[in-house]
């Protein structure tokens, strides 16, 4: 189906190649991911396939890739849409319409199909991702996870024979994301659709993948996932668990782990997990009381109380529309709350100059390209040093610690999502704001590079910084954060320490919790450390 014969791609700004000498076929009706570090070229290889790599990106292709033996080279993408659907890592770039419905119906209206078929597929595909409710509203009132089924629907409903999605999962809350690779599961399984993802989060993806490719130095190394991920750098916890627990095979699902944890359980039993300390500091850094927000009719916040202090990592979880990005927004100063109030200091920021918000507060948003204003890295991490009123350099030192590879020429616009997101990271804690708040942080990064910013989260917070970060990555929540708050409709439906709030939810315990449950261990780090405490 899918055919990669001796390609070679170079970028033209750059001076060695993304992908080299690949020879790579992935039959037809199988469920490929693609794994690899940040900025490793996993979005260059997704769109070789349906040909913007090199129509729409230019650079140099030698070889031939070709889709159910058509040349990419010799068509262009949109030559190429009856075969293959395509999904970005930025659903909004994609987006060509208003409403969801109009969304759905547009990719079809380009391929001449009759109303009729239209009307079914798009009913169809409303009742598969869960966007039925959602089917008249304006695209941009949509959360970031919502957005993204959007995106994949308007693929789906074009009904392609091959499935190309970069990150589908990264702004889709746990249960969301369970029901898109069910989705997906189904139609290669039930359809003989061609499915091939790029994903981050393997803790989701792992069970439903058929064949793994890993892209390392522009090089790909391919097989089931049982061989590959005996000895790949990158793996979710549960494979990290079975490699330190000696388990032989290596577990992929939870379910098959969970089986194999009796001997681990009773190793575990004199011993109770480690658990993050929260810093002596209880001064407190922000305020919310009876705050309310509303998009016109739609309320989103509903009498939100938070309060937020000096050394806590706070986690703010719930699923997609729960309320979690415009809570930020408005803490931020972005958006004027219908009712209530924000104190960040005492001082509500929308009181402050816009050049002494980020004295208070920072913000990185989902969307980290809204803080690019430079025509490359190095200058915007000079006009960065500038604002935040740092030495000369040291935004460049932050990025020099998260993404080693990225080089002051490139345009930040030219960086995977990965790296813009560290890159607007860095422009913001440059700053080091006594408030720093994160949307969805981890968005395209690899677990590597997750555990550097944790590092750099942890540092701040125990310096007396209040971190507030809004994701669905679990693992992220298990590994840093010290207390968890959940959102539903816009209000606040939990809040305590980590261990006790995850553990207790099924939707948002990370896996070594679902393997151990019910003791309270959440990481493999816990449990490496128990069992070195073990006599010899």
């Amino acid at each position: 189906m899918i055919r990669f014969d001796n390609v070679t791609f170079r970028y033209s700004t750059e001076a060695e190649p993304v992908l080299r000498n690949l020879n790579q076929e992935i039959p037809a009706g199988e469920l490929a991911l693609l794994l690899g570090a940040t900025g490793s070229g996993k979005t260059t290889f997704l769109r070789a396939i349906n040909g913007l790599v090199p129509h729409f990106t230019g650079g140099h292709l030698a070889g031939v890739v070709s889709v159910n033996g058509r040349s990419t080279q010799e068509h262009q993408p949109r030559e190429l849409a009856d075969l293959v659907g395509f999904v970005p890592q930025d659903p909004v770039s994609g987006f060509v319409t208003d409403l969801v419905e109009d969304e759905l119906a547009y990719s079809m209206e380009c391929l001449g199909v009759s109303p009729s078929v239209m009307r079914r597929r798009v009913e169809e595909i409303l009742d598969l991702l869960g966007l039925t409710q959602l089917r008249t509203r304006p695209l941009r009132t949509l959360s970031g996870g919502q957005q993204q089924r959007v995106a994949i629907g308007s693929v789906l409903t074009a009904q392609p024979l091959v499935l190309v999605l970069d990150e589908p999962t990264s702004a889709l809350d746990p249960g969301a994301a369970e029901e898109v690779l069910a989705s997906l599961h189904r139609l290669v399984h039930d359809l003989g659709i061609t499915v091939v993802l790029a994903e981050h989060r393997l803790e989701r993806v792992m069970q439903y993948c058929d064949s793994i490719l890993l892209l390392e130095g522009g090089e790909i190394s391919s097989g089931l996932p049982s061989e590959l991920m005996q000895t790949s750098p990158i793996a979710p916890p549960v494979i990290h668990l079975g490699r330190l627990a000696g388990w032989d095979p290596l577990p992929i699902s939870i379910r098959d782990a969970r089986r194999a944890a009796p001997p681990l359980r009773a190793l575990l039993a004199d011993h109770s997990p480690a658990v993050h300390a929260v810093s002596a500091q209880t001064q407190q850094i922000a305020s919310l009381r009876k705050l309310h927000f509303a998009y016109g009719n739609q309320s989103v916040l509903r009498g939100v109380d938070l309060d937020l202090d000096a050394g806590e990592i706070t986690a703010l979880m719930g699923r997609n529309g729960a309320g979690k990005s415009t809570l930020l927004r408005v803490l931020v100063g972005l958006k004027e709350p219908l009712k209530g109030s924000v104190r960040i200091n005492g001082v509500d920021p929308r009181a402050l100059p816009a050049s002494d918000v980020l004295r208070h507060v920072g913000f990185v948003p989902q969307e980290p390209h809204d803080l690019f204003g430079a025509l490359s890295v190095g200058a915007e991490c000079k006009a960065s040093d500038v604002d935040a009123r740092c030495a000369l350099g040291t935004t460049r030192a932050l990025l020099a610690l998260m993404a080693p590879e990225v080089c002051d020429p490139t345009h930040p616009r030219d960086l995977s999502e990965g790296q813009q997101m560290l890159l607007a990271l860095c422009l913001i804690v440059a700053a080091k704001p006594p408030l720093l708040l994160l949307d969805e942080p981890t968005r395209g990064l690899d677990y590597p590079t997750k555990k550097k910013l944790g590092e750099v989260l942890r540092g701040l917070a125990q310096s007396g910084h209040s971190i507030l970060l809004a994701t669905h990555d679990v693992e992220l929540v298990a590994e840093l954060a010290t207390r968890v708050v959940i959102m539903g409709d816009g209000e606040i439906v939990a809040s305590g320490p980590t261990p006790a709030v995850i553990t207790e939810s099924p939707m948002f315990a990370p896996q070594v919790s679902k393997i151990l449950a019910p003791e309270r261990w959440i990481t493999v780090e816990q449990i490496a450390h128990a069992l070195e405490e073990e006599p010899a």
